[in-house]
């Protein structure tokens, strides 16, 4: 178990420095930022399946094809272009607030699993989680400005937003299902799984630039489009790669109720990087926030410990 949260905590880590690419990339859309890096992260696990590429096309199945292409759009493409719209219509704040609610929907997505502790065990724990995504959240909802968005387009932005977290809770229940009895290891699953993100990026980015859609050109100078494409190959080998396959490995070791949780990490490794480029202590609330989530995390942990004979 200790070696499932050390993993997840690897994952929240690579994953939290992720997120602060597409806030230095402002002229850059939603679309060529992911589409940039979920190709990479394609061309990227390529490379490395093909020593084993017989193997592993040996071992696939139809059903492994059909969840891949499920897993590639719940888990990465239709995700990061749901929250991404929900950020620029509904604001940072209001989407951080719904998406914050991925360790409760994961943990109830898993509740009825075989290795799943009863709800009734995991009540307070799941309580200082959701106190702290709340108090994250706090300052920054109350405070923020709205008045420049209309009220339909902010209503879109707020479905956009609950669409990603339905999302990333679908993603993560069937992922998880899946690799407690997969015969593939963590890092051959996040291989095929990056080969067929890559292949379906690639495919919108065509479609979308044939048809000439918003987002598919932007007027930036050398040292920005080599920002661009650096980031976006780090994120693609750390963020998705890497991050993915200690997501997968955890996943594999740890029940749901318990995974679900553990996804704060992101959450916590976002608002330290956020504070070191910003150069400031976090406030009072923020703080707090981290406090709280950090203790529900290990409450919860220590619940899912055996007990002693």
């Amino acid at each position: 178990m200790k070696r499932g949260v050390a993993y997840a905590a690897l994952a929240g880590a690579v994953w939290g420095l992720a997120i602060v690419a597409p806030s230095l990339l402002p002229e850059f859309s939603p679309l060529m930022l992911s589409c940039a890096r979920f190709s990479l992260y394609g061309a990227f696990s390529l490379l490395l399946a093909v020593p084993q590429a017989r193997e592993l096309v040996q071992r696939l199945t139809w059903g492994d094809v059909a969840l891949l292409v499920k897993l590639a759009l719940t888990g990465n493409l239709v995700y990061f272009m749901l929250l991404a719209s929900a950020i620029q219509w509904a604001g940072v704040a209001s989407t951080a607030l719904i998406v914050g609610l991925l360790p409760l929907t994961i943990t109830l997505a898993g509740r009825g699993d075989a290795d799943a502790l009863p709800l009734r065990r995991l009540r307070w724990p799941l309580l200082l989680v959701f106190t702290g995504i709340c108090c994250i959240n706090l300052d920054t909802l109350l405070t923020a400005d709205s008045g420049s968005v209309e009220l339909g387009q902010r209503a879109l932005g707020l479905l956009c937003a609950f669409g990603a977290l339905l999302c990333w809770t679908w993603f993560a229940t069937d992922n998880a299902r899946y690799l407690k009895g997969s015969r593939f290891n963590s890092s051959q699953w996040s291989t095929l799984w990056g080969i067929t993100t890559g292949l379906m990026s690639a495919l919108v980015w065509l479609l979308a630039d044939g048809l000439a859609l918003p987002g598919t050109q932007v007027e930036a100078g050398e040292q920005r489009w080599l920002l661009f494409w650096g980031l976006s190959l780090s994120s693609a080998v750390l963020g998705s790669w890497f991050g993915n396959r200690m997501w997968n490995a955890s996943t594999r070791r740890l029940p749901l109720t318990l995974s679900g949780q553990l996804i704060v990490f992101e959450t916590l490794f976002a608002l330290l990087y956020g504070f070191i480029s910003l150069q400031h202590l976090p406030s009072l609330l923020q703080s707090s926030a981290a406090l709280l989530l950090l203790a529900g995390v290990l409450w919860a942990v220590r619940r899912h410990l055996p007990r002693p004979h």
